[in-house]
């Protein structure tokens, strides 16, 4: 593939999909599949999204005045779409927590790594978000792609994630063209390399917090030790492979010429919709 840069299509609509998940549903502990490796993981990534998607919409959003028109409309989209996501997830965690799931040591975590962003220029809130955001966009690219990842999980739940993943790629060029917009005039080599060593630093603060996170779960669920390590690692790296399937993408992030659109995958979403009933999705790019 060119890493010529390629920008967020023209043609491209951010359709916020106010959609409400299990609401008054009875809660189910081992929701995926009876798996508590990977009812974990997802546990420990849904804990992060309240704060840390709140946190993505105050870090975009001190860079929108002037902005282009469609990168402002953009940026309105995104933050509605962010908001609702923090909503639904914040219910979906609260019926983990009904189950009898303690996600205080997961949410403390996460409060703890915005707070020390917070002490930085806003410039860096807003490299470390659009890292996270290609991180997130990537993981919702495998999502979509192979359904193993959510093979035997309730139907309802992975209909929530499936339709989170949906509105990740939809909007995953926002941040990175915010970051474009307000680096404008940084050297070359000084963007690439500041946004490198930010991507590095999430990604392990990323891995190590996430793995640490369900690796607590786990221990809720009285699963400790190698056998934890093994059942986790395995989910992760080996079948289905979440982590291991997104290396490829994560590495073009540091490539000349990035640009999340670079890869159109606008076919995921139509064929979300397709079995989802969900709002249409845009049209595909002319090439």
């Amino acid at each position: 593939m060119s890493t010529t840069t390629l920008p967020t299509p023209t043609d491209l609509t951010i359709t916020p999909r106010d959609r409400k998940f299990e609401r008054g549903a009875q809660s189910q502990r081992l929701w995926h599949g009876g798996r508590v490796e990977a009812t974990a993981i997802y546990n420990a990534l849904s804990s992060t999204f309240p704060k840390g998607e709140a946190y993505f919409v105050e870090s975009v959003r001190r860079f929108r005045e002037g902005t282009p028109p469609r990168l402002a409309d953009e940026i309105r989209a995104f933050t509605t779409q962010e908001a609702i996501h923090s909503r639904e997830h914040d219910a979906f965690n609260r019926r983990a927590s009904d189950a009898g799931y303690d996600l205080a040591k997961l949410e403390e975590r996460v409060e703890y790594r915005l707070s020390f962003s917070r002490q930085r220029p806003p410039i860096v809130a807003l490299g470390a978000t659009m890292a996270l955001e290609h991180f997130t966009a990537i993981l919702a690219h495998q999502l979509l792609k192979n359904p193993s990842h959510l093979e035997g999980a309730d139907a309802e739940a992975a209909d929530l994630w499936r339709w989170h993943a949906c509105e990740e790629i939809e909007h995953k060029g926002v941040a990175y063209d915010t970051w474009l917009h307000a680096t404008r005039d940084w050297p070359r080599f000084k963007r690439w390399q500041v946004k490198a060593k930010v991507m590095l630093f999430v990604t392990r603060n990323f891995l190590v917090d996430r793995t640490a996170g369900s690796l607590e779960l786990m221990r809720q669920d009285g699963v400790t030790g190698v056998r934890a390590w093994s059942k986790l690692l395995w989910y992760l790296w080996i079948y289905p492979g979440m982590f291991r399937k997104i290396a490829g993408a994560w590495g073009k992030f540091f490539l000349p010429g990035f640009h999340p659109w670079n890869e159109d995958d606008r076919d995921l979403l139509r064929r979300y919709v397709a079995s989802a009933g969900a709002l249409p999705a845009p049209a595909p790019r002319k090439k």
